[in-house]
């Protein structure tokens, strides 16, 4: 099966699996405390998958797209000037930056709105699917640009990690919406529009990625940047939205807020922990 082709399928299912379970809400309610725990499981997900799936294969496309480039010229290789770890660091910073810029403007508008009045719910509800929205967008080009690698493995870890990402904060969004008392109709068109947004995004980054074929130099390098970047997106999302938000809750079990129970903390190691076991063995 080709890359194209599992892209498709992980695409098919994101949207599917996106959807149903930000349709939870609406027909039972859940208790807040299994859905930290997921919550928990996906931000280690994240974390493991950006710290030792995606940035070390996002390195090593760089680092093959600039020795083949070399070779190819028939130069020695200078290492001295070798542009691809101030490559890795640039991607890794940009993608980081660009998701504290759009969560800011989300908030700032939220503030805005909350201000004008409580006539513009609409408004909020809207900043909200939108904040979420350019997130999954990013963990779409994550998936579009491990799907040019044509490492199974790699492309399975990172969907994985989307996924277990994506369902808790579909769910969140939907729990939101509910709360600021949007008619369900509304409801369902703001998650359409949120489980469609990473599908679209990783297709569409596939194929800008393989424009120019698949085994171009470019290619490699605009791959490598695009993983890096997501990668930033990943560690942004992870330790300043997921994190922050479940250790904030105060626990109804007796726990002191601000920390995570212990229920919790083997969540997000387990999360950070499974991406590492299952890169075990990957040989390139």
């Amino acid at each position: 099966m080709d890359g194209s082709t599992k892209l498709v399928i992980f695409s098919i299912v994101m949207l599917f699996g996106s959807y149903l379970a930000g349709s939870i809400p609406l027909f039972i309610s859940f208790s807040e405390e299994k859905l930290q725990l997921v919550s928990v499981l996906g931000a280690g997900l994240l974390v493991g998958t950006a710290l030792s799936v995606i940035i070390p294969e996002g390195m090593e496309t760089l680092n093959m797209a600039y020795s083949e480039k070399h070779h190819g010229h028939g130069e020695d290789r200078k290492d001295h000037d070798n542009p691809v770890p101030h490559l890795i660091g640039v991607s890794l910073v940009l993608g980081f930056i660009f998701m504290l810029v759009v969560d800011q403007i989300a908030v700032s508008k939220s503030r805005d709105i909350e201000s004008g009045g409580a006539g513009r719910k609409g408004n909020v509800s809207w900043t909200a699917t939108l904040g979420l929205v350019v997130h999954a967008a990013a963990d779409g080009v994550a998936l579009g640009a491990a799907a040019t690698t044509n490492q199974t493995d790699v492309e399975m870890i990172v969907f994985l990690a989307i996924m277990l990402h994506k369902a808790p904060a579909s769910f969140g969004l939907v729990t939101y919406l509910l709360h600021e008392g949007l008619e369900r109709s509304r409801i369902r068109r703001h998650l359409l529009i949120f489980a469609l947004a990473a599908p679209v995004m990783a297709i569409v980054t596939f194929l800008l990625l393989t424009l120019h074929g698949r085994e171009n130099l470019d290619t490699f390098s605009a791959t490598g940047i695009a993983m890096l970047f997501s990668a930033g997106t990943f560690l942004y999302v992870a330790t300043v939205h997921v994190l922050p938000e479940v250790t904030n809750i105060g626990h109804s079990h007796g726990e002191q807020a601000g920390g995570f129970s212990k229920a919790e903390l083997a969540m997000l190691v387990i999360g950070a922990v499974l991406p590492l076991l299952l890169t075990v063995g990957h040989h390139h």
